[in-house]
């Protein structure tokens, strides 16, 4: 596997708080180099990997055909992007796949699908706060289509033609983006690496979001730059008809671990 911490060294930790583990600054090349050991993992765990990639299909399929049946063709975008706000979550078995990896130990199902018992209450603390998130999106997602649409959301087959091809389109979109881009932020900054350190070491919930929110604001940059490519191949998994998650998912699941490891000093 690739070897992200080649060229770390002690000097190149500081710690911000004498409750919080080290923190490593990088560059914005960084990100590329955990997707390259994302997918090197990926290659050494291809029946692992693929099966939560496919999980992920089969997932975003039922969730499609439950929102057409019911008349609610119109929430199948904002709930697309709320996937990306679980997803952290739900690729717990896939940084358990990366761990053993990195320890030299062979990644089983049976092995992966018991890493939430690990540290498990504060995983479920962090996934609860991951899910109230999920309801606040959801429900400014009603108000943005009930300012929009008033009280005629676009039915399933007229879906496309309304949201990007009428006159409210680009307010609908721009209004849409901002607000959703604030909850992702803050989302992605508590979540970025604190479920992985909760799975790795015996902390608690408040501690890995903390430690999460520094490696966020000490490395803004590179952390934009791994938020921008995370946005990217989750939406190109979306727009392949959602196929295209059974590998978008696994990878940035694997790459999000060698992120965690090489940014979070072991005190």
């Amino acid at each position: 596997m690739v070897d992200v911490w080649s060229h770390r060294g002690a000097s190149e930790f500081h710690k911000p708080s004498r409750f919080l583990p080290r923190i490593r600054v990088v560059g914005t090349d960084r990100p590329w180099v955990w997707l390259t050991a994302g997918w090197r993992d990926m290659c050494a765990s291809p029946v692992i990997s693929l099966a939560y990639g496919v999980l992920a299909v089969v997932s975003s399929f039922v969730l499609v055909a439950g929102l057409a049946m019911y008349d609610m063709g119109y929430l199948i975008l904002p709930m697309a992007a709320g996937f990306m706000l679980l997803g952290p979550v739900l690729a717990v078995g896939l940084y358990e796949t990366s761990r053993l990896l990195e320890r030299g130990e062979r990644p089983t199902l049976a092995r992966v699908a018991g890493a939430y018992h690990r540290n498990g209450m504060q995983i479920a603390g962090i996934g609860l706060t991951l899910m109230l998130a999920l309801l606040a999106w959801i429900r400014v997602a009603f108000l943005i289509f009930a300012l929009f649409f008033s009280m005629d959301p676009p039915a399933f087959d007229q879906l496309v033609e309304r949201i990007f091809f009428s006159s409210q389109t680009i307010p609908f979109l721009l209004t849409g983006t901002i607000l959703g881009g604030v909850i992702a932020t803050v989302v992605f900054a508590i979540s970025v690496v604190s479920i992985p350190m909760l799975l790795d070491r015996e902390t608690d919930v408040f501690t890995a979001m903390a430690t999460s929110v520094t490696v966020v604001r000490e490395n803004w940059q590179a952390m934009a730059v791994w938020g921008f490519l995370i946005a990217l191949f989750m939406a190109a998994g979306m727009v392949t008809g959602f196929l295209g998650m059974a590998l978008a998912f696994p990878l940035i699941g694997h790459a999000s671990w060698h992120c965690y490891r090489d940014l979070v000093g072991r005190d």
